[in-house]
């Protein structure tokens, strides 16, 4: 349904295009175009930057005060090919395949090798912080790592978030990737980008899927917009109504999209 590439494009580096998406604004960046965007992340230089899949904006369709949260960011980036496939039909055809969270983490963890960029990771828990350390230590061994950390299950005190906010600044990382799970990291990132003065990424399971502590979809899978079906299978329990009822919201409200985009060009 969504694997519509048929088309050639040329893909060039100009002004940041967007559309709407379930009343969120995203984006239109491709893979390639929002790595070289982030690359260039700097310490003392705020933004809010979303991977907005099918879940974060059916979650959006329904509250309001999230939905603003991520329409006040400075990057909402298409995660999930669905997401991205709404963005050609808009007419961004440079949208081939969709900014995945993960691969975006590596990709900068690689890159940002030879370029001294400053990592800090924020979230999961204490045991899969411990082997993201790991396992970055030895796939990207010249990497700069400021910082790993896994904050308590609960609302932080204010001495807590002042010793977060001290630590960050003393560390100055380019770059705070933020795992706490969606919508909890989206506000995180929305409520802390000027304090804590960096750009800051709400990364979902990216913490997990580099650890190893959960299985990716196969890439035949995340090719044709199947990635939920395949994290559904792994975790029915935890991840039904997410997937289920939540692909339901985001196809009406995606539907809805397209169907007044293709109206307003027949004026």
């Amino acid at each position: 349904m969504w694997d519509d590439l048929s088309e050639s494009t040329t893909e060039t580096a100009g002004p940041i295009v967007e559309f709407s998406c379930c009343g969120v604004r995203i984006d239109a960046l491709s893979p390639e175009l929002a790595r070289a965007e982030l690359s260039t992340s700097t310490y003392g230089e705020p933004r809010a930057v979303h991977l907005c899949n099918a879940y974060t904006l059916s979650l959006a369709l329904k509250d309001p005060a999230y939905r603003d949260a991520l329409n006040a960011s400075d990057l909402n980036l298409a995660d999930g090919q669905p997401v991205a496939f709404v963005g050609r039909r808009l007419g961004h055809r440079h949208m081939r395949s969709s900014v995945r969270g993960p691969s975006l983490m590596q990709d900068l963890l690689k890159g940002g090798q030879e370029t001294g960029l400053r990592h800090y990771f924020y979230g999961s828990t204490t045991e899969v912080c411990e082997q993201l350390d790991r396992v970055i230590a030895r796939k990207f061994a010249a990497a700069k790592v400021v910082g790993i950390e896994a904050p308590p299950f609960r609302t932080l005190s204010e001495a807590e978030v002042d010793s977060l906010v001290e630590r960050i600044h003393d560390a100055k990382p380019d770059i705070v990737w933020v795992g706490l799970g969606t919508p909890r990291q989206d506000i995180f990132v929305h409520d802390f980008r000027e304090r804590l003065g960096t750009t800051l990424v709400a990364i979902g399971a990216g913490f997990d899927y580099l650890a190893g502590t959960k299985r990716m979809a196969p890439a035949s899978l995340q090719r044709v917009g199947l990635e939920w079906a395949f994290r559904l299978v792994s975790e029915p329990r935890r991840l039904w109504r997410r997937y289920l009822v939540g692909n339901a919201v985001f196809l009406r409200g995606a539907l809805h999209d397209l169907a007044t985009a293709t109206r307003g060009t027949h004026r």
